[in-house]
């Protein structure tokens, strides 16, 4: 047996370990949670007809009665069917974690995960769901169908990705994914923005805004607990980007760690400023979390948002 076929078989162990854990740790999820919120929020344009007493007068099509002279009222009606799009950050930073000891997991498998929980409530609701994996430029890009084999081959594209180490030296450009989110989604859809936004370039706020426009856009911010501070010692420590591979070499004391701890949460901050203005949620997720469970709460607040 070659390393290929190995590495194959490996990959799709993982994917269906996660569909197995995702399932039956959602025995619990409420479907109703993710319809009630997002089924059936849009009306689509369907026709114009001839104006009957009873109709509401907020319908009226102007143009077309100005031309007949006659009163003419659009009709719509209301999108049954809902499009999901998931752009998964696959960049290098992602591979942080799965440290023996402080997580069990790097933020990719967390994202993996996300990715499975809400693929697989697509799947129970007969949605579409698509599927974008970037980094500094697309990796993957799976057009929004249904069914059980095309969400599966969306954790195993997730994964594949994640484990390609030409991958994991890419840097992060959300503003491209965004934008190949505006080109290539002409309807109106749900997109879950899977990244740690971790120093997100200059033009993601505009990017995510002019998005948002259209689009019922969630962020979901993977982190891991040991990034949010520097561990204690008296040795200098060596810090290495993972996606620039530049390395930065500090002086491990008190002075220094509380500068590190600062900088972590002003940028925690802005990225949380950058979503709010846009008019978007963001739903944090950690590597030592709960994924399925902390999803739940979200989607039965959406569901309560509405009532």
């Amino acid at each position: 047996m070659t390393d290929t076929d190995t590495n194959i078989k490996e990959l799709l162990r993982q994917v269906k370990r996660i569909e197995l854990r995702t399932r039956q740790a959602m025995n619990d999820l409420t479907a109703g949670a993710y319809k009630s919120r997002f089924r059936g929020q849009g009306m689509e344009f369907e026709e114009v007809r001839e104006y009957t007493p009873g109709d509401d007068i907020r319908h009226i099509d102007w143009n077309v009665t100005a031309r007949v002279k006659k009163p003419f009222i659009k009709v719509f009606r209301e999108e049954r069917e809902l499009n999901l799009m998931m752009l998964v950050d696959c960049s290098g930073s992602m591979q942080f974690g799965a440290l023996p000891g402080l997580s069990p997991r790097t933020k990719m498998a967390a994202a993996a995960e996300a990715a499975a929980v809400i693929g697989i409530t697509a799947m129970q609701n007969k949605d579409k769901i698509g599927l974008v994996g970037f980094s500094d430029h697309t990796h993957i890009h799976l057009p929004a169908k249904r069914g059980r084999n095309h969400v599966m081959r969306m954790i195993r594209d997730i994964l594949d990705t994640s484990n390609d180490p030409n991958t994991s030296r890419h840097a992060t450009d959300i503003s491209h994914a965004l934008d190949e989110l505006r080109r290539v989604m002409r309807k109106r859809s749900v997109c879950f923005l899977i990244s740690d936004f971790m120093n997100p370039e200059i033009g993601f706020p505009l990017a995510l805004r002019q998005a948002a426009r259209k689009h019922d856009i969630i962020g979901l911010r993977l982190s891991d607990p040991s990034e949010s501070h520097l561990p204690k010692g008296s040795a200098p420590l060596v810090l290495q980007d993972p996606e620039s591979n530049e390395t930065l070499c500090l002086a491990n004391n008190g002075k220094a760690r509380r500068r590190y701890r600062q900088t972590w949460e002003q940028q925690r901050e802005e990225t949380e400023r950058t979503f709010r203005k846009a008019g978007c949620e963001l739903v944090d997720l950690e590597t030592t979390g709960n994924i399925v469970t902390t999803l739940q709460r979200f989607f039965t607040s959406r569901r309560r948002a509405v009532k």
